[in-house]
């Protein structure tokens, strides 16, 4: 596997584990059409969320919240699209973002957004 997508999948991994503190229901991981991917499908209360992962180095010149660029929505968004598409339901659809800042000595910051394509909290 290559260390990106090795480091994709660890990220992925530590954002679930921190939904799931949260109260989430992890629904899937790594959900993919063509041309897009969404990373974690979950359920809380009754929302349906669609979160996208992101992870930087400490030292990284951009953030990983700052790394989900306009294009990346419209990939997500179309993906969502055709989740919601093949799996109709009841709850109210959200994007969140999690980002995960890696520090040189092995810990992590997870920052996350929720409702960040929605509400105010997003540029």
């Amino acid at each position: 596997m290559a260390d990106n997508v090795k480091k994709g999948r660890t990220a992925e991994e530590i954002a679930a584990a921190y939904l799931k503190r949260k109260g989430y229901r992890i629904l899937e991981r790594n959900y993919q059409i063509r041309g897009g991917e969404i990373d974690v499908v979950a359920e809380v209360g009754s929302f349906l969320v669609f979160v996208e992962v992101k992870e930087r180095k400490a030292s990284a010149m951009v953030s990983p919240l700052e790394s989900v660029t306009r294009k990346k929505r419209e990939l997500l968004l179309r993906a969502a699209e055709v989740y919601l598409l093949r799996r109709p339901t009841q709850l109210q659809p959200r994007f969140d973002v999690v980002g995960i800042v890696r520090e040189r000595d092995g810990s992590y910051r997870i920052t996350h957004i929720e409702n960040a394509f929605g509400g105010g909290t997003w540029r």
